[in-house]
């Protein structure tokens, strides 16, 4: 590769200074490229950082990173978090509802339920499906539909609103801009009855580029009674009339249907992690995501973004939905199932968005301003609590009309924002900014089983956020970074929605705030590269329950707020690679976190009394988590090898060790270490497979003891299982 490359400059170079000695000939013919990638061979698989002002966003002095699938060696058919995420250090993964489904993930200590602690977007544009009522992202791409994914860690949030995880961006892969038509398609088979398509076409024509895809899967499950069929469609069209100016309109959806095996408790794990609870129980999102992108160019040092979205469909799901312990079986007196209990989430959520980057002369250096507005209006209504059928397919249909919930969440909320970034010096840069939060959410509707008069109604989120950024960096390829940014999160539907009569709602309660701080150095030297960084993350005004006594005596739960947490920890990411020869190559890699969240000032509910929980360990927070690999590559194949230790935790904030026998609901969640193999082979530009072994030591495990969707109980992860790919681009 390298006497290819000196060749090039050569012919290149001559190619110019003919041109220089022989000035006759004025009329050039210029042709104008998109884009020129160059891998290099002795450094793939490296995870880089965004640059420092890309679009209308500024990244300086963040915690970023940027994983290119295209060189990943993942399971990407089954969405095997570990290995997507391996080089991101502390990305906790939460396997949840089926592999292939979605992908559940958290950094820092947070919580991983749907990546609900991110704002998770897709090309720029929002996924989450209502970040005041419900943040989860129900949207689920098919991950061969994505070029690469960006991760900006808590301090970017003046930039994205409500969360403290960050920024999580999934870019879609572009058709071919040096041709009319190209065309790509991925197959897969694999364990558990696994076929998968994807196939994708695009190109370019005159001012016009389009991409479009449409995915389908079929899987069984590692356990039994669990199935999922899955599709995805998408379509995007940019127009291009010059190159300061560009719009794109684009629309996606994912739906699947995943039939849900059901939770354990500990005793049925040990006999026999495959085995099911439930076969009656189902989960069915059904997301449309249309969009609007403006780019404008409009002088050399000024750029404005315009960009419209929605999130729009369902969360449907149909379930028996009683702990492990009870099971689902016919009434021998009336000869039938129990009824199951349905519920159905309307997602209607707009997102407009006008941002405008300035560059901007400081001294003899180049500043810069982002600068813009935010608006949003989500409506979630929720029909809950619904009389299923007797049946075991998915049927929503109710058997008695009416719903235990119907409510709406309405939210209006306008965010102003600015960052500027100062070039003091060629390596030396500060950034400030502010965001200013100002809404409102209003709930109504009716709850069968509570009075509406003690229902909170109405809820504020008022908030402004500071944040400060610093770049230094004392050589080409070397930074030390880091900032402070403050955060918040708004109370969601869940934390204010009363189970039954025995539940109040605080009426003062409030929404979450806090702060992300992180230090930290990154860089490359010869053949090694490195980030290493230290952060904290203090989380106040933490949601959930205490036990309070009425005017008569009586008990009931109290929701509210419950008390403070921080979290004190360190992400290390050092890779090498060495050139073995001229076609071989090396590569290995760490990627490992130090979590230390804790709860510093907290008080929750056991049984019939308050307990104070201060210094006890937040639930699904593991201390370690540590991913180390190791690739080998010879001319057109390659093999590389993961190993994914995390170490035990808690599910719940009393830190309750023993399990609980019948529900397996709260306990230790034990620390596992998992085996992963994944090669590749290059037959040609046009032609590539791929295998995958995953969990090779066929380890029984468990990530996390859910205490609500999909129940409370165990989950078990997939066994060992493999899957075979043949990707054919035209």
């Amino acid at each position: 590769m390298r006497k290819i490359t000196t060749t090039f400059l050569v012919v290149l170079g001559s190619q110019l200074m003919a041109q220089e000695k022989n000035q006759v000939d004025t009329t050039v013919s210029i042709k104008v490229l998109d884009s020129i990638s160059i891998t290099a061979f002795q450094k793939q698989n490296l995870v880089g950082k965004l640059p420092d002002i890309k679009g209308t966003f500024i990244f300086s002095g963040k915690k970023s990173e940027s994983i290119n699938l295209a060189q990943a060696p993942s399971n990407l058919p089954d969405k095997i978090g570990r290995q997507v995420f391996a080089k991101i250090p502390g990305v906790f993964v939460y396997d949840m509802d089926g592999s292939g489904n979605q992908i559940n993930i958290a950094t820092r200590g947070l919580d991983p339920h749907r990546g609900w602690e991110f704002n998770i977007r897709k090309d720029g544009i929002i996924t989450n499906s209502d970040l005041y009522g419900y943040p989860a992202s129900h949207f689920s791409m098919p991950l061969e539909s994505i070029e690469r994914i960006e991760l900006v860690r808590g301090t970017g949030s003046l930039q994205y609103g409500a969360q403290f995880g960050g920024m999580l961006n999934y870019v879609s892969k572009q058709g071919d801009s040096s041709k009319a038509f190209n065309f790509e398609s991925i197959n897969n088979a694999g364990s558990f009855n696994l076929l998968s398509t994807y196939n994708a076409i695009g190109g370019k024509l005159g001012k016009f580029r389009y991409y479009a895809y449409m995915s389908r899967k079929s899987r069984n499950g590692y356990r039994d009674n669990e199935h999922t069929e899955s599709e995805n469609q998408s379509i995007a069209i940019d127009y291009t009339p010059n190159r300061d100016f560009s719009l794109r309109l684009e629309w996606s959806r994912s739906a699947y249907l995943y039939k849900i095996p059901g939770q354990l408790n500990d005793s049925l794990f040990k006999e026999d992690p495959t085995q099911s609870t439930r076969n009656r129980n189902y989960f069915n999102p059904d997301i449309h995501i249309p969009s609007i992108n403006l780019n404008w160019q409009i002088s050399k040092l000024t750029r404005l973004q315009f960009t419209s979205s929605a999130v729009l469909g369902t969360r449907n799901s149909v379930l028996f939905d009683k702990p492990a312990n009870i099971k689902d079986s016919i009434n021998p007196l009336t000869l039938q199932y129990s009824n199951r209990q349905v519920d159905i989430d309307h997602f209607n959520s707009y997102t407009t968005e006008l941002r405008i980057l300035q560059e901007y002369h400081s001294g003899k250096q180049i500043s810069a301003l982002t600068a813009g507005i935010q608006y949003m209006n989500n409506d979630l209504h929720r029909n809950q609590l619904g009389k299923g059928t007797t049946g075991s397919d998915f049927d929503l249909t109710l058997v008695t009309p009416g719903w235990g919930r119907d409510l709406h969440f309405k939210t209006k909320n306008i965010a102003l924002f600015a960052e500027n970034r100062l070039q003091l010096s060629k390596s030396l840069s500060v950034g400030t900014g502010v965001r200013l939060e100002m809404g409102q959410t209003d709930m109504s509707g009716q709850i069968t089983y509570y009075p509406d008069n003690e229902l909170p109604v109405t809820i504020k989120h008022q908030f402004p956020l500071l944040g400060l950024n610093i770049s230094y960096k004392p050589g080409k390829f070397t930074e030390f970074y880091g900032g402070a940014s403050q955060a918040y999160r708004p109370m969601i539907f869940k934390d204010i929605i009363p189970a039954s009569t025995y539940e109040k709602v605080d009426p003062n309660i409030k929404d979450s705030k806090g702060y992300n701080a992180e230090l930290g150095f990154r860089g490359s030297r010869k053949f090694i590269s490195w980030d290493i960084n230290g952060y904290v993350l203090n989380y106040k005004n933490r949601f959930g329950t205490l036990i309070q006594t009425g005017d008569q005596g009586e008990f009931y739960t109290y929701r509210t707020n419950i008390g403070n947490s921080l979290t004190i920890g360190g992400e290390f990411f050092i890779q090498a690679d060495w050139m073995l020869g001229r076609k071989t190559g090396l590569s290995i890699f760490t990627s490992t976190a130090i979590i230390h969240a804790r709860y510093t000032t907290a008080t929750v509910k056991s049984g019939l009394e308050n307990i104070d929980i201060s210094g006890n360990k937040v639930e699904s927070a593991p201390d370690l988590i540590s991913r180390n690999g190791v690739t080998f590559r010879y001319e057109k194949f390659n093999i590389s090898g993961l190993m994914s230790f995390t170490s035990e935790s808690f599910a719940d904030p009393l830190n309750t060790v023993a399990p609980a026998p019948r529900t397996g609901a709260v306990g230790i969640v034990p620390s596992y270490n998992i085996i992963d193999l994944n090669a590749g082979y290059h037959f040609s530009k046009n032609l590539e497979a791929r295998i995958s072994i995953s969990n090779l030591t066929n380890k029984d495990y468990f990530t996390k003891r859910p205490a609500f969707y999909p129940g409370p109980g165990i989950w078990p992860s997939d066994g060992r299982n493999f899957c075979f790919t043949i990707m054919i681009r035209i």
